[in-house]
């Protein structure tokens, strides 16, 4: 399927890894322009250097923490009018909330929610004076389904999700859509990272810990950065324009509600 999207830019935030480098890799292959931000200079420019020869597309590695007002600022100035941005900050530790302070939850909420809002602001109006915008957030499954010890990121991803299910639907009658992506277990250098931790503290191995993980999913794997890339590109495509204000779960069916 043609998205209808070649020509168009993109702020992919968070590019140089998983999920985002999913989405940037995905969105290359369809043709547009791929603005592809991360922290980690090394990182990222190998990655938009991987992405342009897989793809044969057009991205340009801007060198930003777009968690920050400066980072913001960067990127922006590269890429001042996107058609596509997706918001992708990597997640606050797991830990007890009784051990966080102020700063810590100042910290998550500017990272995980705040920062995704500034660049709303900063970039919506130009997708309604051309009557095109396609926003996805990446938040995370534990959006629907929170648990104690990733208190800080439930807390800041429900934040944004709140705010962009008002918004989405102030701008949806100028094909301006805004959604939310809510992964579950994806095969990421953060899972891996998660997965260590929790197995470190239940004192078992690290691969009993996994396959015990892989059995509570109905699909009984963890997803692929791939796939989470091709679902996030169909949404900024120009045949999504009816899909707004949404939280889709990407979890192989862990989730066990209705709605």
């Amino acid at each position: 399927m043609d998205l209808g999207i070649a020509g168009r830019s993109a702020i992919v935030c968070g590019a140089s890894a998983g999920l985002g480098r999913g989405i940037a890799t995905a969105l290359a292959r369809e043709g547009v322009n791929v603005f592809a931000a991360a922290r980690g200079e090394e990182r990222l420019n190998a990655a938009a250097k991987d992405i342009a020869r897989d793809t044969g597309g057009t991205i340009k590695a801007v060198v930003a923490d777009v968690t920050t007002e400066d980072g913001r600022a960067t990127l922006l100035a590269a890429c001042p009018q996107p058609d596509i941005l997706v918001n992708n900050a990597g997640g606050p530790p797991p830990g007890d909330f009784r051990n966080w302070s102020r700063d810590e939850w100042i910290k998550a909420i500017d990272a995980n929610m705040l920062s995704a809002i500034m660049l709303i602001k900063a970039t919506i109006d130009s997708m309604i004076e051309r009557r095109f915008g396609r926003i996805v957030n990446i938040t995370s499954h534990m959006v629907k389904q929170p648990i104690g010890i990733l208190g800080l990121s439930n807390g800041a991803r429900a934040g944004l999700t709140g705010f962009s299910g008002g918004l989405a639907r102030e701008v949806a009658r100028y094909n301006v859509t805004i959604n939310n992506m809510l992964p579950g277990q994806f095969d990421t250098d953060r899972l891996q990272s998660n997965h260590q931790k929790f197995a470190a503290a239940r004192n078992v191995p690290l691969k009993q810990f996994q396959d015990e993980a892989r059995e509570q999913i109905p699909a009984k794997r963890f997803g692929t950065p791939a796939e989470f890339g091709a679902a996030g590109a169909f949404l900024c495509s120009a045949h999504a324009g009816y899909i707004t204000g949404q939280n889709i779960l990407l979890d192989g069916g862990q989730y066990p509600g209705l709605m």
